[in-house]
């Protein structure tokens, strides 16, 4: 690779040892994917996890003297002025996310706790180089915004910020992004949910291919297009997508593909969607819980969940994950009372895999996220999975 002056200087360690490490670890990812040189980020997002090796390894950074010369957002723990009044949460896990909290403020990260900096406090103009991690970001900002990133991990997005650097290639390249895939959606997209299984669906068809949809509604919601990358990059690891006539770098088919001719067809029906939900979701029956926010819930979305609620009691816990910022408008507008008066939670700052749902562990609960469902399957959590309707439906009846 070919690095600058000041590049060098960093690699040497003219600026610090940690940001030598931090170089270190860019220029090594540089050289695994042949890249020809570093360019200079504009933002970062670093998908906190709260985690031992997150933690160690912001710590160790940190300790050699490193600080961010691009202040990152971050990803959510948890709420950890709530949680430190719950007996059931562990002393260890609360000090845990006390260090956490401290070592990402430290070093320069901006503390807003959300897995949708897209929506609020971090958000790209098209063709601006960025450093996101975190599976529900990484596709809106590439396909929504058109602006470009890797799918990066928290550690190479923490050593972007702190370099203010990331190795070209991939989706930073014209030639990456260009769709390789035609879909054709036959399947009736008529609700937010449609689109968490959709994503969830796509994958198994595609390959690691950059796809092209076609017959997606030009009216399609933010919230749908979240669910449709988080699942996307869940199940299948794909970070960039086009929608034609909708995402800006598709505004033909020939912009889409880069004029390339020949491509496969994908299919996919309603039949698709429904023997991909039928593979991830629990049978229907009792439940203990509802668990909603994974990608956190907008505003719009919570106030339909408070219309659903609305002069009910709650048979089981109902936990919605937020960020800050709608948790504040929640409460502004009178919403949150509404929920919490039925029993249910509106957290703000928190992740649904973090080990404040130990007490839930063994149970099967409900939610609208496969994504949900896939990542705390190791905390011994199963769901039944439905749209946010039928979840709270299924929290009022206590079962679905």
């Amino acid at each position: 690779m070919v690095l600058t002056e000041e590049e060098i200087a960093m690699l040497e360690g003219k600026y610090g040892e940690g940001t030598a490490l931090a170089m270190r670890i860019q220029v090594g990812i540089g050289e695994a994917f042949d890249a020809q040189r570093l360019v200079p980020i504009s933002r970062a997002h670093v998908a906190l996890s709260n985690q031992e090796a997150d933690l160690w390894f912001v710590e160790k950074l940190l300790h050699l003297g490193a600080a961010c010369r691009v202040s990152p957002t971050v990803n959510p723990g948890f709420d950890l002025s709530y949680f430190s009044t719950v007996a059931t949460v562990k002393s260890q896990d609360l000090e845990q996310m006390a260090r956490t909290a401290q070592a990402y403020r430290d070093i320069g990260a901006i503390l807003n706790y959300s897995c949708t900096p897209y929506l609020f406090d971090n958000i790209p103009r098209l063709h601006e180089i960025i450093a996101f991690s975190e599976s529900s970001a990484t596709p809106y900002v590439n396909a929504v915004y058109g602006a470009r990133t890797n799918r990066e991990s928290a550690q190479s997005a923490l050593c972007a910020a702190i370099t203010g650097r990331v190795p070209e290639y991939g989706l930073l390249l014209d030639e990456a992004r260009y769709g390789t895939v035609l879909v054709q959606i036959e399947a009736r997209l008529q609700s937010d949910f449609d689109y968490q299984l959709l994503g969830y669906a796509i994958p198994k068809k595609i390959h690691g291919e950059v796809p092209v949809f076609m017959g997606i509604p030009k009216d399609v919601t933010p919230e749908s297009l979240m669910n449709l990358g988080a699942e996307l990059n869940t199940a299948g690891a794909v970070p960039m997508y086009h929608i034609l006539g909708v995402t800006p770098e598709a505004q033909s088919l020939e912009q889409a593909t880069g004029y390339r001719k020949n491509l496969n067809t994908v299919v996919i029906t309603n039949q698709d969607l429904e023997r991909v939900h039928d593979q991830i979701s629990k049978k229907p029956g009792p439940i203990e819980f509802v668990m909603l926010g994974c990608p956190h819930l907008t505003l719009r979305q919570i106030q339909n969940i408070a219309q659903l609620i609305h002069g009910h009691k709650l048979r089981t816990e109902l936990w919605i994950n937020t960020s800050a910022h709608t948790r504040l408008l929640a409460e502004r507008l009178g919403i949150a009372q509404i929920i919490e008066d039925a029993g249910g939670h509106i957290l703000q700052d928190s992740c649904v895999d973090q080990p404040i749902w130990a007490h839930l562990a063994g149970k099967i609960g409900a939610t609208d996220s496969p994504k949900c469902a896939y990542y705390t399957a190791r905390r011994s959590m199963d769901f039944v999975i439905r749209s946010i309707e039928e979840c709270v439906a299924a929290a009022i009846k206590g079962e679905i």
